[in-house]
């Protein structure tokens, strides 16, 4: 489907990549909505993109923003679920013998961020797609940590069941007109990566990547933008990572 012309749904697009997802979309014409939940970012959002505030974790507050949206614009063809939070924590720590395993409230904090907001978001816009009759594109966040990152087991399996979750609407959705795909970035070089691992782990990232270096956001959103004009991708995970295996 052609992004000129269309309207799409970023969710937490207020900085990082999500924003620079949606610049690229709104560079190629489409009428860009941003959902986060940081109302302070949405105010200093540049010209000609639009803010609502949307904690993705809600499914009411989800349901209502959504049908703002499609009140405002009639209609809702593109939705790009960008909005999560890198965790990372060791399955065991030795170091800390009063808490050594994992914390469950955190696992089950990090899936509820990261994987049952995708279902939420996608619930919602799905729904509006369908009853319009409305040929669409859905483009997923995942992760290369979907394959099992040492220290990620919670954000690990939130990725991964981002990947099952996108094969799985493909194939349901597609009989409708609704494409379903996923974009799993390597280690990009955006604020929250570097908030989450130091400076010594960025290096072993980057002497074991093949390009030796981080990606860039834009190679993330150039990715992004790919599998939407693309009318025959389908239930495809796109690594964009710079030959790195993990």
């Amino acid at each position: 489907m052609k992004t000129e012309g269309a309207v799409a749904l970023v969710t937490g697009g207020a900085r990082g990549l999500g924003l620079e997802i949606a610049r690229r979309l709104a560079d190629e014409g489409a009428t860009v909505i941003i959902g986060d939940r940081d109302a302070e970012a949405l105010g200093a959002l540049p010209s000609g993109l639009e803010g609502v505030v949307m904690d993705v974790t809600d499914p009411h507050q989800v349901k209502s923003a959504v049908e703002g949206i499609v009140e405002r614009h009639y209609r809702l063809e593109i939705l790009v679920n960008n909005a999560g939070v890198i965790s990372s924590e060791p399955f065991v720590n030795i170091m800390n013998p009063d808490g050594m395993m994992h914390d469950y409230e955190r696992f089950r904090s990090s899936l509820r961020v990261n994987l049952d907001s995708v279902f939420i978001v996608t619930s919602a816009v799905v729904e509006h797609m369908i009853k319009q009759r409305t040929k669409g594109s859905i483009v997923n966040i995942s992760s290369i940590s979907a394959c099992g990152n040492e220290g990620q087991t919670a954000y690990s399996a939130a990725k991964a069941g981002v990947n099952a979750m996108t094969v799985t609407w493909s194939k349901e959705l597609g009989r409708w007109g609704i494409r379903c795909n996923a974009v799993a970035p390597g280690f990009i070089g955006t604020d929250s990566t570097r908030a989450a691992i130091n400076e010594t782990g960025l290096k072993h990232i980057r002497d074991n990547t093949p390009l030796r270096r981080l990606g860039d956001a834009q190679e993330v959103a150039l990715a992004v933008h790919s599998m939407i004009e693309n009318d025959f991708l389908n239930g495809v995970v796109l690594d964009v990572n710079g030959g790195l295996r993990i």
